[in-house]
């Protein structure tokens, strides 16, 4: 017999529906309430109320647990490339060596952009943010490709979208960061694989010759691998309701990239080096700082450390750590920053006040140190997270649109004047 929850509203009992996941995951099937007992629920943030099935991404933050369609995070940073991760996430199965050649040559066929993309970037001045630069070239793919607007395409043209979206993304991000600095753009060199052909395009210059570091390659990729897909956040969301009234991929993609720009989403990275800088203003007295956010009526909080999902060591950090070290040495990096940054790494991992309260370093703190590294600037930390994040949104795109779930249309309640009389302007 299926499971059921009883609620009683003023004396009368419905029963609700209990539906279990694969990994134990109970959720309460609430979708017939306001038909059957005329009152909805309220969830500010929807913080406990779940919109889908999904069978893409499973988190388990109390356990520090994050898999890709089944498989651990730390299997694939170990074994896999961001484009097998990708093709994982996105049609739900590893790909053979055939599949992989034919998706890496497929993408490779598409990374250039219609040269009218380029009118579209001169418009902006180098003073716009490269996130609102990246989400109207990638909407723009919309005018470029008009068939993508039809609701019911076919499975070769959402293929060819998706291939399009994933070998697009790389050239609109280098180019967003190329605006910023006022240099002429790169073009994707397809002699590369992914992650690489992406660093050509960001960091060349006409004048000299860029060999890609494979560390760097390496640890990129790896980044990607990380932010590919984390369940139902904002951005995630967000793509999922634009794309439940049936809009192209590009609008939906675009709406993510938009939402994730917000500072409560995809700016935790920047918020690291912010921090970073503000103590080396300040004398770089990691002590004082410490104990600061020790002290509750400071105000003051360690940008990224602790996560509010993972109520464990993010799965994420232990792998990108690694990635952040190797890079760092390979570099030779003398940044008084990031010295810093590694001296509150050393206090956390040992403080008893931090151990206590979870408050370990997560992917946030390590990939702002590797950006920063790299010599990317701050305001392209959340273009990065986007780029990795892209497989993610396509597969939760793709998996709505194959289940035909309907448009998304959250209720409310209502606190506001009831019914009054109209009063004419003059009378006022």
């Amino acid at each position: 017999m299926s499971k059921t929850a009883e609620l009683i509203i003023d004396g009368k009992s419905y029963m609700l529906p209990i539906i279990e996941g694969t990994e134990g995951e109970k959720a309460i099937d609430i979708g017939n309430l306001l038909e059957t007992a005329g009152v909805t629920t309220l969830d500010f943030g929807y913080k406990n109320t779940g919109a889908t099935k999904s069978a893409i991404t499973f988190l388990d933050g109390d356990k520090g647990i994050l898999r890709y369609r089944g498989y651990s995070i730390e299997d694939l940073a170990a074994k896999s490339t961001f484009l097998e991760v990708s093709y994982l996430l996105i049609y739900g199965e590893l790909p053979t060596q055939e599949q992989l050649t034919k998706f890496s040559n497929d993408i490779k066929t598409h990374t250039l952009v219609h040269e009218d993309i380029k009118k579209i970037l001169d418009g902006f001045p180098s003073s716009a943010h490269p996130m609102g630069v990246l989400a109207s070239l990638f909407c723009s793919q919309t005018a470029f490709y008009p068939e993508s607007l039809d609701p019911n395409r076919s499975s070769e043209g959402v293929y060819l979208s998706i291939i399009r979206s994933l070998a697009k993304m790389p050239t609109f991000a280098a180019w967003s960061y190329k605006n910023v600095i006022g240099h002429p753009v790169n073009y994707p060199d397809n002699s590369l694989e992914y992650s690489s052909r992406f660093l050509k395009m960001l960091f060349a210059h006409p004048a000299a010759e860029y060999d890609v570091d494979p560390v760097i390659a390496d640890a990129l990729d790896k980044l990607l691998i990380l932010h590919a897909d984390h369940e139902q956040n904002c951005s995630t969301s967000t793509v999922r309701i634009v794309g439940s009234s049936k809009a192209s991929i590009y609008s939906s993609i675009s709406a993510g990239i938009n939402a994730l720009w917000g500072p409560l989403h995809g700016g935790a990275n920047q918020e690291v080096i912010v921090m970073l800088e503000n103590i080396k203003k300040d004398g770089g007295d990691t002590d004082k700082w410490i104990n600061k956010a020790k002290d509750k009526n400071s105000g003051f909080r360690l940008m990224g450390f602790g996560h509010r999902v993972y109520k464990n060591f993010d799965p994420r950090a232990k792998i990108i750590k690694k990635a952040a070290d190797d890079v760092m040495t390979k570099l030779g990096i003398n940044d008084p920053v990031l010295e810093i940054a590694q001296k509150l790494e050393e206090v956390a991992l040992r403080d008893p006040y931090f151990i206590e309260r979870k408050l370990y370093p997560n992917v946030d703190f390590y990939s702002g140190i590797i950006y920063r590294a790299l010599g990317i600037p701050v305001d392209m930390f959340t273009v990065m997270f986007a780029m990795g994040r892209l497989p993610g949104w396509i597969a939760q795109w793709k998996e709505l649109r194959e289940n035909k779930e309907p448009i998304g249309r959250p209720r409310q309640l209502y606190i506001g004047q009831t019914l009054r009389p109209y009063v004419e302007l003059k009378k006022r």
